[in-house]
């Protein structure tokens, strides 16, 4: 395929040490997209939300992110990567600052989708990982750095669950957006300069000038919005990542709800203490990347998703078993992690060189599915109950076994 323009390869600096600094960063960005998911009863009760309308809060940062996803992870093939990131960390201190000081739901739903935009930081350094890694380790690679994006999404329920039964909701916001600080601070000295604009000395380059910066992205964002129509594993695993992540939004978004009300009654720390349970699906990141490095990919992902399927029946039996829940998570985290780091590993192979298109391409699927799960899921829980968000669940992650088993057919085997 053509999706780069890029020809120069950067060199391979990607010691242990800055895989983990990679990892700890991703996990801290993306964690701001869901940290408000055990606070969503406290925010409600604070600023006269409706319990119907109160998956907004999850909707409204996953929009940001889709946005972000489309308009800000391609800049890494056009920029230098490292001032990219940097600035993406300042901006989404800033922004997060914004939620933490919010007075007005308009304000935090502005805030929040601001949140969401820049913290697909995250994106951009999964794709900066990858474009350091060498080409026999890269589904490592990723998998190493997805852990801590696995960690940061499910220890976000548990921390700001049990900070905001210390010191409030708003204490949430404003410590990441301190955390946030620190990292950008890391992430200046630590990481090398590197990426499609770090020969600014060239002046028969195509990025040379502000307007060939312009033009090129005017480039990168068609060659973006072409991608589901010219590559097919593109196309079939972003609809997979959709459904998968419509699945897993449908009970991170959702569960705070039935464990709030009686007869539960559980506080915002217990509620985000069931993150713990989830956070036992990181382990699922690592061993998929070495079996998509073994050529074990499309399996690995057909098994991910049948036990996604089977995750929905102990997680039924919530209102009667908070074991039930515990077991549910897990398998369900577990599940997802491993699709989700097999597939990014399939659709970063395609070209590794325009790893911020293909990741951020692939991403608004994630995006669109995580705003997808958050918006039915309390809708339907207001409607007809735990049990029909349960159904509803389970079906998301039938139709992605059904969408996986149709990318075995001859004419399609990738």
């Amino acid at each position: 395929m053509s999706v780069a323009s890029c020809n120069q390869s950067p060199p391979r600096v990607l010691t242990r040490p800055l895989t983990l600094l990679f990892a700890l960063a991703s996990g801290a960005a993306v964690a701001n997209v869901y940290a408000a998911q055990p606070l969503l009863v406290a925010i409600a009760d604070e600023l006269d939300i409706g319990r119907a309308a109160v998956g907004a809060v999850v909707t409204c940062t996953q929009i940001g992110y889709g946005l972000g996803l489309i308009l800000l992870v391609p800049l890494g093939d056009l920029l230098e990567r490292r001032r990219l990131v940097t600035a993406q960390a300042v901006l989404l201190a800033l922004a997060l600052t914004a939620v933490a000081t919010a007075g007005s739901t308009a304000a935090l739903l502005a805030g929040l989708m601001g949140v969401g935009l820049l913290a697909v930081l995250t994106q951009s350094l999964v794709a900066f990982a990858s474009v350091l890694a060498p080409a026999g380790e890269r589904g490592r690679v990723v998998g190493t750095v997805t852990s801590g994006v696995v960690l940061g999404i499910l220890l976000a329920r548990t921390v700001a669950g049990a900070l905001a039964g210390l010191a409030g909701w708003r204490a949430v916001y404003a410590l990441s957006a301190v955390l946030t600080l620190v990292l950008a601070v890391a992430l200046r000295r630590a990481l090398p300069r590197t990426g499609p604009r770090t020969d600014a000395s060239r002046t028969d380059a195509p990025w040379a000038g502000g307007r060939s910066v312009v033009v090129d992205y005017r480039r990168a964002l068609r060659s973006l919005a072409r991608l589901p129509l010219r590559e097919p594993v593109f196309r079939q695993r972003g609809l997979i990542t959709l459904l998968v992540f419509a699945s897993f939004s449908t009970l991170w978004s959702c569960v705070a709800l039935p464990l709030s009300e009686a007869p539960l009654s559980l506080s915002p720390a217990a509620v985000g203490a069931f993150g713990l349970a989830g956070a036992a699906g990181a382990a699922a990141a690592a061993p998929a990347g070495r079996l998509f490095d073994r050529g074990l990919g499309r399996w690995t992902v057909g098994a991910g998703l049948a036990l996604l399927a089977l995750s929905w029946l102990p997680l039924a039996l919530t209102r009667q078993s908070l074991w039930a829940l515990a077991v549910g998570a897990i398998l369900l985290d577990f599940a997802v992690q491993a699709v989700h780091v097999t597939n990014q590993s399939m659709v970063l192979a395609l070209d590794p060189t325009a790893g911020g298109r293909l990741i951020g391409g692939y991403m608004v699927f994630y995006s669109l599915g995580s705003a997808l799960g958050a918006i039915t899921s309390t809708a339907v829980y207001a409607a007809a109950g735990w049990s029909a968000v349960c159904l509803l669940g389970a079906a998301f992650s039938l139709l992605a076994l059904l969408a996986w088993s149709w990318t075995l057919r001859p004419a399609r085997l990738r």
